[in-house]
């Protein structure tokens, strides 16, 4: 009996181990079997061996600046940029290892050991994806399915893509490759925006917690959103705290008081609106549109043959200096929200009853607002869903929630409730700004600021925007009377009224043009002298004396492509041109009478580096040097002694003028040389400035959006009020930081030079003081 029972005991235990390896062996053949199948793409296509070495990840295109930062990117969902291995910190990738695949150099694509883990625990105890089988399943099998067979099938893939993706990269192409490809969420695709978008640093500088907080969030990005779910994704960064303590990355000591610290975050959103060198970069992309129109894309088959600026991850080097561009935008804002408080004073309901408009009559303002209903955005999206006009006009004038710029919130906005129209009414209250600054022996541009906020002023007023220039443009007439008639700055000619009679130089009537002050000293004056003051009697009869022919021909060579009539009137910038047109004419001068095309992109790249573009400098003689050099001597004498005086000396902080209201001041103290020109327009409809130093060229605008919008008199309304002082900021600031190299030499000297330029008895010797302010120039002829 007992050796019966025995027996039966034996042949269970027996059957037991036959089972066992039964179904041991069946598990085995059917993982190899599913293995040899999805490799086969019985489970559906597998990546090609082309498409293994250059897998096809969304990039996004980055803008590089020219002292290698990043101002921007371009893309459509995906905000990747990539970076080397070489770039991530060692925190980070201790972090990701000891999370995830804490065997990740010793196995092949798959851990046995955490595959049968898994398993025989069910997942309860961890998963069993490597590092590179999540790899597989971000570049190529997608999220994990619902269904348990798509997931079998799914699972299948991952190991097979997991074992040939080992076979073709190293170890640390992987690490690479997963980090880069990842979406963190809040438009963070990749670890470096990551990085930037999180904690406002590179890769590199992550700290042991904030890398660890990234690698938590590698399980899921929307479950551990750190502005959404701070309190989880605390939770989860301290879990991988632990397990790098666990396997000796820090001490025990080094996890606590890691974990003790609440998580620090540093937000910067990035996108299209926000960020810096925004109107600089809606720029670069029509003109990235452009050259992808011209330049086909060498693809592989089923690619696209065109390149995309948004998927394609092209490098676009550019001319743009970050430290200079972030000077140039500081001083366009420290200047625009003192100057635009003393315009909204003076445009109050009890100073300006149609306000923000000035002296027109109800018509005019109704043909205004007319106009700019029907250019706005809520007018096209209407019009093109087929709304009626009568239900798009009534939409106008229903109140509702937005948002809207505002000087006084620390953010420039802030939410209120009002119509369309009124919103309409509102912005049209705001001065806008246009800058530009360039490296004239290059044509480097170094600094591009169209506006305050680009979120809410899209209008690029560097290169979209064409204003009248007037008395900017009265060098080109000078240059034109030194080069043809060798005229010294210490000629003559008498400040009495003048006029060009009718039928000459294609006048249809007498132009008799007037001083901006409307009167004539009678004096002699010489045409540096002139020049300082702006006297409109001086350049009336150097334009009478060289025709309006020869000067539209040397504007034409200094790269101002806009139709100009050749007549007398546009001595006095009766024409509309751009910021960016200026500046690369004023360039010739400092650059010795050559002009140098303003460039804004010197190379493009592909992701893997391989140069598309680089550019030629494009440069045509004009002048001679001797002619520049003596332009530039003229131009020197509006700083001493002319509307450009305010450089030199060092105003009360507080300039009170009509109302005793506060404006920038003038507490720039330049001591070294500067050429300069300001300008005003017909009842101070526009402010220009343009100032010079030896290897910088740097224009401003400042006016309203339509030119019935501006300043009642010159007090404030004159270029050496409106547009200077940010020339001066911005300088004060560049010549703070020694880095940037800006010049304060002299302007080089030509060898030789015939022309005389001495003329120390006048302007310099801070004659004729009274004229100093009155840069208006009235067009009122």
């Amino acid at each position: 009996m007992a050796k019966a029972k025995k027996k039966k005991t034996s042949n269970g235990f027996f059957m037991y181990i036959k089972w066992f390896w039964a179904l041991f062996f069946t598990g085995v053949l059917s993982a190899v079997l599913l293995f040899l199948l999805a490799s086969w793409e019985y489970l559906g296509p597998m990546p090609t061996f082309e498409h293994l070495e250059n897998p096809q990840t969304n990039l996004a295109s980055e803008i590089i600046s020219s002292d290698n930062q990043t101002l921007g990117k371009f893309y459509l969902d995906d905000n990747r940029t990539p970076i080397d291995y070489e770039d991530l910190p060692k925190n980070l990738i201790n972090a990701l290892i000891a999370s995830e695949d804490i065997r990740f150099h010793d196995h092949s694509g798959i851990d046995a050991r955490g595959t049968l883990r898994a398993l025989f625990f069910l997942g309860k105890r961890g998963g069993a994806s490597t590092i590179s089988q999540q790899l597989a399943r971000q570049i190529y099998v997608g999220p994990r399915s619902s269904s348990k067979f798509e997931t079998i099938k799914q699972k299948a893939k991952e190991w097979v893509i997991a074992t040939q993706l080992e076979r073709s990269y190293t170890k640390e192409e992987i690490i690479k490759m997963y980090l880069n490809i990842y979406d963190f969420g809040n438009n963070a695709d990749g670890i470096r925006s990551a990085a930037r978008i999180y904690f406002g640093k590179e890769p590199k500088d992550l700290k042991v917690e904030e890398s660890a907080m990234l690698v938590g969030m590698l399980q899921n990005s929307s479950l551990f959103n750190p502005l959404r779910r701070e309190e989880r994704t605390r939770n989860k960064r301290d879990m991988v705290l632990s397990q790098m303590a666990r396997y000796e990355y820090i001490s025990e000591a080094e996890k606590d008081s890691l974990q003790a610290m609440k998580i620090n975050l540093n937000y910067n959103p990035e996108s299209h609106q926000y960020g810096i060198a925004t109107y600089f970069r809606m720029y670069l992309q029509r003109y990235m549109n452009g050259w992808i129109r011209k330049n086909p894309k060498p693809a592989l088959e089923g690619e696209r043959d065109r390149w995309s600026l948004y998927l394609d991850g092209l490098k676009i080097y550019t001319t743009i200096d970050f430290r200079m561009q972030t000077n140039a935008e500081e001083a366009v804002n420290e200047h625009m929200e003192k100057l635009q408080a003393e315009f909204f004073l003076q445009n109050t309901p009890a100073r300006n009853k149609t306000a923000p408009f000035l002296d027109l009559e109800k018509e005019e303002i109704d043909r205004i607002m007319e106009r700019a209903i029907k250019i706005s955005d809520r007018w096209r999206q209407m019009k093109k869903e087929g709304k009626s006009e009568k239900d798009i006009r009534s939409s106008f004038t229903k109140k509702r929630e937005m948002t809207v710029f505002d000087w006084k919130s620390e953010t420039h906005e802030k939410d209120t409730i009002m119509t369309p129209m009124d919103s309409i009414r509102y912005y049209k209250t705001f001065l806008r700004p246009a800058m530009m600054s360039m490296e004239p022996q290059t044509g480097h541009v170094k600094a591009w600021v169209g506006g305050v906020d680009y979120r809410h002023f899209q209008y690029d007023n560097v290169y979209q925007g064409a204003h009248q220039v007037g008395s900017t443009f009265k060098p080109f007439v000078y240059a034109a009377a030194i080069d043809q008639l060798r005229l010294s700055p210490c000629y003559e000619l008498p400040d009495t009224q003048y006029c060009i009679e009718a039928g000459k130089h294609g006048n249809t009537e007498a132009w008799c043009p007037r001083n901006s002050n409307g009167k004539y000293s009678g004096e002699m004056y010489t045409l540096k002298r002139a020049l300082a003051n702006s006297k409109n009697t001086i350049t009336a009869q150097l334009i009478d004396l060289v025709g309006p022919k020869s000067v539209v021909s040397i504007v034409k060579n200094l790269g101002l492509t806009r139709e100009i009539l050749e007549v007398p009137s546009i001595a006095l910038g009766t024409e509309n041109l751009n910021v960016y047109e200026m500046v690369g004419a004023y360039g010739a001068f400092v650059n010795q009478g050559v002009y140098v095309k303003p460039v804004m992109v010197t190379r493009i790249e592909d992701r893997n580096g391989t140069v598309l573009f680089e550019y030629v400098p494009e440069t045509k003689d004009v002048l001679s040097k001797e002619v520049s050099y003596t332009m530039i001597n003229l131009m020197e004498g509006v700083t001493h002694g002319g509307s450009g005086t305010r450089l030199r000396t060092t105003g009360a902080n507080k300039l009170k003028r009509e109302y005793d209201e506060i404006i920038t001041g003038y507490p720039y103290e330049f001591k070294n040389p500067i050429a300069g020109k300001t300008g005003t327009t017909q009842n101070q409809s526009d402010g220009w400035f343009m100032g010079m130093v030896p290897n910088l060229v740097t224009g401003v605008w400042v006016g309203g959006e339509d030119r019935a919008i501006h300043f009642k008199t010159i007090t404030y309304g004159q270029g050496a009020s409106m547009a200077l002082p940010i020339w001066g900021l911005y300088m004060k600031k560049n010549y703070e930081n020694k880095e940037l190299g800006v010049s304060d030499d002299e302007f080089p000297e030509p060898e030789e030079i015939s022309i005389e330029l001495d003329c120390t008895k006048e302007v310099e010797n801070g004659e004729d003081k009274k004229d100093m302010d009155d840069d208006l120039e009235d067009l009122d002829f």
